[in-house]
């Protein structure tokens, strides 16, 4: 697998993950009847994934490592740079429109 698609794959994991765990946690804690049980499998579907990339980036469960950690701390890298590259077109944005 090339470089730049383990770099998609292993980002897509985690924020996946890290985004599916989040949102568990807020419904199950926040939510009533049903949407609490949703909330329980968000969670559980988080924490597999979660499972499943840090497999693929260390090998420690079963198989060799797929993603060296220099890959993953490519993209994470790049998802920080990113965010802050939106946060700041975002104040900028909310700037010139209270100026106006």
């Amino acid at each position: 697998m090339g470089e730049s698609l383990q770099l998609f794959v292993s980002m897509l994991l985690l924020i996946f993950a890290i985004g599916t765990i989040i949102a568990g946690i807020f419904t199950a804690y926040f939510g009533s009847g049903r949407s609490r049980a949703i909330g329980g499998i968000l969670l559980l579907i988080g924490i597999i994934v979660a499972i499943i990339f840090y497999n693929y980036t260390t090998g420690d469960f079963w198989g060799s490592a797929e993603w060296g950690w220099q890959t993953v701390k490519k993209g994470i890298a790049s998802i920080v740079g990113g965010l802050i590259g939106a946060l700041i077109a975002l104040g900028v944005f909310l700037a010139g429109i209270m100026k106006a």
